[in-house]
């Protein structure tokens, strides 16, 4: 087998490191996953998530709506309030992170065994 150019294995990790950079981090996949489970204002995703602070939020918020996983939309009223839904586009995402979740159960069960593991099951 021959082996690749390291021009060929970077274009080929491209749209992994594209994806690591849409959802990666500590806090993304937890707001996306909020935002589906049905908490569209600010403060009900800001409550549902622990230790997770107003400016991080707003920040990871602004990075969603600029990939196109969520909208942002404004409504009129008093006070002002912003609400925030999800794309269809980021819908294509949830067997993504099912997978994840997945390689994840698998991979603590590898390094830790049963201790401290709970088998809570996603379904895609």
């Amino acid at each position: 087998m021959k082996k690749k150019e390291h021009k060929e294995c970077m274009s080929a990790l491209l749209p992994v490191r594209d994806t690591l950079d849409v959802i990666g981090g500590k806090w993304k996949l937890l707001i996306l996953i909020s935002i589906w489970e049905g908490n569209k204002h600010f403060r009900e995703i800001e409550r549902s998530i622990p230790k997770l602070s107003t400016k991080v939020l707003s920040k990871e918020l602004k990075d969603l709506e600029e990939n196109q996983l969520i909208t942002r939309t404004v409504l009129n009223g008093f006070p002002v309030r912003t609400e925030y839904m999800p794309t269809e586009h980021s819908k294509t995402l949830e067997k993504v992170i099912f997978e994840l979740h997945n390689w994840g159960i698998h991979h603590r069960k590898k390094i830790f065994g049963n201790k401290s593991f709970s088998n809570n099951s996603v379904s895609a």
